[in-house]
């Protein structure tokens, strides 16, 4: 397996403290590897990143509840995220891997959901080897649909319009990461951008303001994914969340520090009403906080 660089250990301050109740809508627990065995088969495996790792940067960034996000590295085995959501506690919840349904049975979906989990992610990427079928990605959203679940979409490398069609049509919330992953140098022409766009006029769609220090083709402080981030706000104020993604995987240059990430979803809100919203009240109404 390649070897990837880890998170910055010392998260600072930012400029200014985000709102309170502010939420992390993604972030992963990774090891430690003598605990939890990486799957066989899996596609990577990355530097170990604990909870209390976890912990320590969103005290320090002044975050207070988050979204424990399972991995492609761990597949349908969620020990790592039902011992996270235990330790850290209620302001906490959790996002399955979408193997579970093909792999686990309904005694331990209701397992998941008892501890917090409230959603499954489903990645089309065939080279991270966790791709359900056709037929057990519908078996899926029809679990996810009776478990009042959101179904969450990792993009291809080059986006989400090689994946789209699987999707679209669904009625379930929908959650696309990573801001679907348009190229910033094609502007509002790029055809991933549009299709977001899209999805978003449908009302069920969410996106997740991610990943922009990748998206970036300028690098620090990465202004050429702010009309990105500001053209979903515009069309979706409500339907909008952010995530650190941290600890960064599959990171082949040195994440940033996370305050750095925090700070870039500031420029992307237009005022502090719209910050909030993304921030904290439309990720308590995705993940199911306010009741």
């Amino acid at each position: 397996m390649p070897t990837y660089l880890p998170f910055d250990p010392n998260p600072r301050r930012p400029a200014r403290l985000p709102p309170p109740k502010t939420i992390d809508s993604q972030f992963h627990v990774l090891g430690p590897v003598e605990k939890y065995p990486v799957r066989p088969g899996a596609a990577y495996q990355m530097p170990t990143a604990t909870w209390e790792a976890a912990l320590r940067m969103h005290k320090a960034l002044g975050i207070e509840r988050g979204i424990i996000v399972q991995t492609t590295t761990y597949g349908a085995d969620h020990a790592v995220v039902l011992d996270g959501l235990a330790a850290m506690g209620p302001n906490y919840r959790g996002c399955a891997n979408g193997l579970v349904f093909a792999e686990a049975n309904d005694a331990y979906l209701a397992k998941l959901h008892d501890a917090g989990v409230r959603g499954a992610r489903f990645s089309f990427r065939q080279e991270l080897g966790a791709v359900l079928s056709d037929a057990d990605f519908a078996r899926a959203i029809a679990r996810i649909r009776e478990l009042g679940w959101y179904a969450k979409i990792q993009p291809e490398k080059d986006g989400i319009m090689s994946s789209a069609e699987k999707y679209q049509s669904l009625d379930v919330p929908v959650l696309i990461d990573h801001m679907a992953r348009p190229e910033p140098v094609r502007g509002k022409d790029d055809p991933n951008l549009r299709k977001m766009l899209e999805l978003l006029a449908k009302g069920n769609f969410w996106v997740m303001l991610s990943l922009g220090e990748k998206t970036s083709k300028a690098g620090p402080p990465w202004d050429d994914v702010i009309p990105i981030a500001r053209a979903y706000i515009e069309a979706a104020p409500d339907r909008c969340v952010w995530a650190s993604d941290w600890p960064h995987p599959v990171s082949v240059v040195q994440p940033p520090n996370d305050a750095d990430l925090l700070e870039l979803m500031y420029r992307y809100a237009p005022d502090q009403a719209t910050l909030e919203k993304i921030l904290v009240h439309n990720p308590a109404k995705l993940f199911g906080f306010d009741g």
